[in-house]
């Protein structure tokens, strides 16, 4: 096993001690049955995402070879210093009587859905009765669905906030998909982890600088371009204008890395980060006087001429009503005040905040721009480490847990109930999830396996997944469907 890629040998993605968990359960355990869940968190609802990319990833097809049973072996033995604990002779019945697929089912809601917590989004269990332990030796990876959940989660809590306030300032909801840019491609820990929380972003919004994410949803959901982007300067091409020890020339080299801007991307979005030295004098002097009539212009020309304005420091509660003061004051011919009474800049000119943005500062923000009589429909916003990297598993107290098993021929609750903390409590039994037309709810139904307690209903579990091979299949686009909000009757 290559040490540079440990995702080789799918016997070896789960945590050490489940690897004796075969010697633990009681004799003659023929089936377990295991459930993922949102506990109740930050957030009450879940957007359940990512789970398709887990079983496409790794778990489908012939994943268990003989080779990876000899390595994992070896492995094990090094690693608990000591023989017998590797469950050989179960993973060499895996290979000579499935095949090396996994006998596995996984029965999942619909990708996309927004489910209160504390639902049932996915259950698994064993379809062989001599491999009943496999159920939750998968629990570590298939786990790890918190991450693409949670992020879906938050970025669709902020897409509900902009919408709130771009139907009180704005005339037209459809700039919302586009208001909230994922800019965390650096600010996480890896490229994969990049992937899976910038595909979970685009869920909500097409808006990303997150090339991993695109390319995750293309390759396992379908979508061949599902998010965008637009050219945009750094710092370094625009203070590389001014390189000078000269404080005077600092203007002078901004102006002429501003105007160059305007003549090298003549047409379509461009976004200028004008904060380099003071980016009152940049808003002021330089936009609104040396260049305005070159913005005026450009956006003329075409309407999908737009210049994007960032600033990129200080306080946004602050810099932000003083930004839109001076430009609205050396664009005043061309603005205008909306049916909400609401001030837009000219439709060539919009801001993106892309510093300090989070779901906590996002409200605030956008409250004081109301505050100021501007329409939020001024603005994007660009988040990056609070998107994809303030989240944990905790976040929304997500939980693998097992419900049910059968035991020497007879059915068996599973469950805990800790006198400690009652908020982990577990589900007892067989699960459904339905919902309820007349209540407008989600409820999920327990101990399904008791005559007395099942009940008839349209259960939203689908099997997915089964041994070894992937039987439901979501494209992007069914995805953000599901996941769209509701504002005055309108999805987006």
């Amino acid at each position: 096993m290559s040490l540079l890629d440990p995702c080789d040998n799918i016997i070896l993605i789960t945590d050490s001690y489940k690897i004796t968990h075969w010697k633990q359960y009681p004799p003659k355990t023929t089936r377990l049955y295991s459930y993922f869940e949102s506990r109740g968190g930050r957030f009450d609802d879940t957007v359940f995402f990512g789970l398709q990319y887990i079983l496409k990833r790794y778990l489908c097809g012939r994943v268990i070879t003989d080779e990876k049973i000899a390595e994992a072996k070896e492995f094990c033995r090094k690693h608990f210093q000591r023989e017998s604990l590797f469950n050989e002779d179960g993973w060499r019945h895996i290979v000579r009587k499935h095949d090396g697929r996994l006998p596995l089912r996984i029965r999942a809601v619909a990708e996309g859905t927004v489910i209160p917590t504390q639902n049932v989004l996915f259950t698994v269990e064993n379809t062989d009765p001599a491999v009943p332990w496999i159920t939750n030796w998968f629990e570590t990876l298939l786990l790890q669905c918190w991450y693409p959940i949670t992020v879906a989660t938050l970025s669709r809590a902020q897409k509900v906030i902009i919408a709130q306030y771009m139907k009180e300032t704005a005339d037209s909801l459809d700039r919302v998909t586009i208001q909230l840019h994922d800019f965390g491609y650096r600010g996480v820990s890896s490229v994969e982890q990049a992937a899976i929380g910038g595909a979970a972003h685009l869920v909500n919004f097409i808006g990303t600088d997150t090339l991993a994410g695109i390319q995750l949803i293309s390759k396992y959901y379908g979508e061949d371009m599902a998010g965008f982007s637009v050219p945009a300067t750094e710092h370094s091409t625009m203070t590389a204008w001014a390189a000078s020890e000269n404080p005077d020339a600092l203007f002078d080299g901004e102006l002429r890395a501003c105007e160059y801007m305007l003549k090298e991307f003549p047409d379509g979005i461009i976004s200028v980060v004008s904060d380099s030295y003071d980016i009152y004098e940049c808003c002021e002097k330089i936009w609104g006087q040396k260049l305005k009539d070159m913005v005026i212009e450009r956006g003329r020309h075409a309407s999908g001429n737009v210049l994007v304005i960032r600033p990129d420091s200080g306080e946004p509660i602050e810099v932000l009503p003083r930004i839109l003061d001076i430009l609205y004051e050396a664009f005043k011919a061309d603005c205008t005040v909306n049916s909400k009474q609401y001030k837009v800049l000219p439709h060539y000119l919009r801001i993106i905040q892309g510093d300090g943005i989070s779901i906590d500062s996002l409200r605030t923000i956008l409250e004081r721009i109301k505050q100021t009589g501007f329409s939020v429909e001024n603005f994007v916003f660009g988040s990056g480490g609070s998107l994809l990297m303030r989240v944990h598993r905790d976040t929304n107290r997500c939980a693998f847990k097992c419900s049910y098993a059968e035991i020497d021929g007879k059915p068996v609750n599973v469950y805990k109930d800790p006198k400690t903390d009652p908020k982990k409590s577990s589900k007892k039994g067989l699960l459904c999830l339905e919902y309820n037309e007349e209540t407008k709810k989600f409820i999920t139904h327990e101990e399904q396996q008791n005559s007395d307690k099942r009940v008839q209903c349209r259960d939203l579990l689908h099997t997915v997944y089964e041994n070894g091979v992937l039987l439901k299949e979501y494209t992007f686009q069914e995805i953000r469907d599901n996941a769209k909000v509701t504002v005055d009757g309108h999805r987006i």
